[in-house]
C-alpha cells in the first residue's frame, strides 16, 4: 500500500466529534480498511479526541486538536495532538477493577488499548500526542 496522509484540525468543542467521525469514515474507505475494523477504530479515535478536547484542552475553543493519519509499512498511525499539560497514563485507574466498574468515565484508555494494536503517548512542551497504531494486515 502506498503511503498516504490525512489531516484534520478542530476546535476543542465536543460538538466537533461528528466531524472526527466523518474524517475516520473517509480515510478508512479511502484506504480500503476492512469494514469490520471500523467500529473499534472509530471508537479509539473518538475516545482519544474526546480526551484531548475535555481533559487536556478543557473545552477551550481557542485550543486545537490536530489529528494526523499516516500509513507506513502496512501500519496505520493516528496521531491525536492536544494543547494540554499532559498526564501520566499509569495513574489512570483500571476500569475493569471492581471499585471502578460503575464509574461513568475512565474507560477511554482501556478501549483504545483493546481496539488498537499499540498505543503510545508523547508529552511535549506544546501538549500531548496520543498515537494509535493499527496493523492493517492481520
Amino acid at each position: 500500500m502506498a503511503e498516504k496522509n490525512y489531516s484534520l484540525e478542530i476546535d476543542s468543542d465536543p460538538n466537533n466529534l461528528i466531524t472526527v467521525e466523518e474524517f475516520v469514515n473517509y480515510f478508512t474507505i479511502d484506504l480500503n480498511i476492512d469494514s469490520e475494523r471500523l467500529p473499534g477504530l472509530l471508537l479509539a479515535v473518538t475516545e482519544a479526541t474526546t480526551n484531548a478536547i475535555i481533559h487536556a484542552n478543557k473545552c477551550d475553543t481557542n485550543k486545537k486538536v490536530k489529528i494526523d493519519v499516516e500509513v507506513v509499512e502496512n501500519k496505520l498511525y493516528i496521531h491525536v495532538k492536544d494543547e494540554g499539560k499532559g498526564f501520566d497514563p499509569s495513574k489512570v485507574p483500571d476500569p475493569t477493577e471492581p471499585e471502578n466498574l460503575l464509574k461513568d468515565s475512565g474507560r477511554g484508555l482501556y478501549l483504545m488499548r483493546v481496539y488498537m494494536d499499540d498505543l503510545k503517548y508523547e508529552v511535549t512542551p506544546d501538549g500531548t500526542e496520543t498515537i494509535l497504531i493499527l496493523n492493517l494486515h492481520k
